[in-house]
């Protein structure tokens, strides 16, 4: 005959695997749920590129060391600094043409005026000078001067018959009668140089084109004096955006250093 005691065992055992039984149906039994973590849609920003990954630039006539000095320098017009106003040829180099053209005395004028340079001077290009940017680089120092302005201009040329072209038909209205257009087209330009360091701090263009009915008569006079007269409608534009330039260069002066000032002497 089974105990008390044995049958209370059996009992005790029943029940915990009735439990267990009962414990994994039911998690068997539970719903099966995937989770998904939410997507992180906030833009990324994009990393700053400071570096050129183009090979093919890494040859010149600067290091790459060097290219990061000269673009991480201030860009500023130093102060009582004296300018030279010289008109270039195509290459950058002293035109040694005759300065037909008073558009460098317009400019340097409008920059002597504006109080932006302690002296501003046209610059001779009689004086004995290397050709290229050297040569430019010696006749400034020749002058004392620490920044050129370099001027040029450049103009394109056309001729085309206008409606008077039937007189041709006749020889009298041929020698007379205006049947040819002359038109010319050109752009101004002024670049201030930095002697000292050889950058350019900023180019100006200014662009003008013009048209003529004309004769058959001294077509190269008249198309001169269509060019004359355009550089001298274009001189004050010039003068007008070169000294905006710089005042905006002159504005961008470091401000002296607490420890300059205090080193200073009492006057």
């Amino acid at each position: 005959m089974p105990t008390v005691r044995s049958v209370n065992l059996a009992l005790v055992v029943i029940g915990i695997g009735a439990s267990v039984l009962l414990g994994g149906c039911g998690a068997a039994l539970r719903p099966l749920s995937a989770e998904m973590k939410p997507l992180d849609l906030a833009p990324q920003a994009p990393a700053v590129l400071q570096e050129n990954h183009f090979t093919r630039d890494h040859a010149g006539s600067i290091s790459e060391e060097d290219l990061r000095r000269v673009l991480a320098a201030p860009v500023f017009l130093e102060e009582n600094a004296r300018l030279g106003v010289i008109q270039v040829s195509t290459g950058y180099e002293p035109d040694a043409d005759l300065p037909l053209t008073t558009v460098p005395a317009t400019l340097s004028c409008a920059l002597e005026e504006a109080g932006l340079f302690e002296v501003a001077s046209e610059v001779s290009t009689d004086w004995p000078a290397d050709r290229g940017v050297s040569g430019l680089r010696e006749l400034a120092t020749r002058y004392r001067a620490e920044y050129l302005l370099l001027y040029r201009h450049r103009f394109v040329d056309d001729t085309t018959t206008n409606a008077w072209g039937w007189a041709y038909l006749t020889l009298l209205g041929a020698l007379f009668v205006p049947a040819e257009t002359l038109q010319t087209a050109g752009v101004v330009e002024a670049t201030l140089f930095d002697v000292k360091t050889g950058t350019i701090l900023f180019t100006v263009f200014a662009r003008v084109q013009s048209s003529e009915d004309a004769n058959l008569w001294h077509q190269d006079l008249k198309r001169r004096a269509m060019k004359e007269k355009l550089l001298e409608q274009a001189a004050k534009r010039l003068a007008d955006q070169v000294t905006a330039k710089s005042r905006r260069l002159a504005a961008s002066r470091p401000k002296p250093s607490v420890a300059a000032l205090s080193a200073a002497p009492v006057q």
